[in-house]
């Protein structure tokens, strides 16, 4: 396994990261959510990232379980707030009032003491920035967390971010946007905002939900048991990409990764890890045996002309307007 600094600090984590965000309590039974896991640190994962959100608070409570009796100074453990987590008016957004509620009922679920990396899961517009940031701040004196980042905040808010972080001496690491060959809205001006304030980039969906392996066909209906299908949470991102111009496209890839000798999902992780500021690409798993295979997208290099023929395929689909890496207009 290969491992990268996080942004301007000393915390290393691994390019390939395991994620539960529409696994763990939702698509998969426990045991199963437990063996992957357990196949997960066996490949030498030992970045783990959730969030409340997740299957209703159901998906930490399944990853505390799945990662009690690991040495906890040898894991990352991420978790992320803004969602809504109940019905009342302030079980959601970053005010402090959430944020300071959101940390304990988290960590109470994962059953530790803190977590390494705590995310603002979205840009809150109700609530002062400062408000936000102080919260965190003091997260983390208390120990709560090591360090904070932030997921889908546009550069803008990035940069804002990074100031006040600066101002209150918070150690501010992170961004955890969508990214992959599919969905490239963070190049033009998220990527440049991180590489200015030290951020790293932890992204999720490398391979578009599944998309990018190749097992979604034009013209055909979703395989029964995959993410397309999944009607708690996975089926409403992928929708998006399961249109046949983009299947028939993504077919073409096919020889591409044959010709470096890797599978369509390997080509999909290997391409995000290119760009030096992913610190680590996210992956989920329904059966163990599908990690085995993700791990060895770590340390491959792609040649510029397998980057170029990728580009070529593509061209048309991609889609790269920065305007996508868009605020929740309220916090729902």
């Amino acid at each position: 396994m290969e491992f990268r600094y996080l942004g301007r600090s000393g915390l290393k984590v691994s390019a390939i990261s395991y994620g539960n965000w529409i696994t763990h309590g939702s698509q998969v039974e426990e045991d199963a959510a437990n063996a992957c896991v357990k196949r997960a640190l066996d490949l030498g994962i030992t970045t783990y990232d959730t969030a409340d959100v997740y299957a209703g608070t159901k998906a930490e409570a399944v990853l505390g379980r799945a990662l009690d009796g690991v040495k906890r100074e040898s894991i990352e453990v991420f978790t992320k707030v803004f969602w809504p987590t109940g019905k009342g008016v302030n079980n959601r957004g970053l005010s402090r009032k959430h944020i300071m509620h959101s940390i304990d009922a988290a960590l109470s679920r994962l059953k530790m003491d803190y977590v390494d990396l705590y995310q603002a899961h979205r840009f809150d517009v109700e609530t002062p920035l400062e408000e936000t940031m102080l919260a965190f701040s003091d997260i983390v004196r208390q120990g709560k967390a090591l360090y904070i980042g932030v997921s889908e905040w546009s550069a803008d808010e990035i940069t804002r971010g990074a100031k006040l972080a600066r101002e209150m001496n918070v150690p501010f690491i992170s961004n955890q946007p969508q990214y992959s060959m599919l969905w490239r809205v963070i190049e033009e001006e998220v990527v440049p905002a991180c590489e200015h304030e030290g951020l790293s980039q932890i992204v999720w969906s490398p391979i578009a939900q599944g998309v990018l392996t190749g097992k979604y066909l034009p013209g055909q209906p979703p395989p029964a048991g995959s993410r397309a299908t999944d009607e708690l949470s996975g089926k409403n991102f992928i929708s998006r990409f399961l249109n046949d111009t983009t299947l028939t496209k993504v077919q073409q890839l096919k020889p591409i990764a044959e010709q470096a000798g890797l599978t369509m999902a390997q080509l999909a992780i290997a391409w995000v890890l290119q760009n030096k500021n992913v610190a680590s690409a996210i992956v989920g798993a329904t059966r163990p045996e599908q990690l085995d295979d993700n791990v060895k997208a770590a340390n491959i290099v792609l040649e510029p002309a397998i980057m170029a023929e990728i580009n070529t395929v593509l061209d048309g689909i991609v889609v790269s307007n920065p305007r996508k890496t868009e605020s929740p207009k309220t916090r729902f």
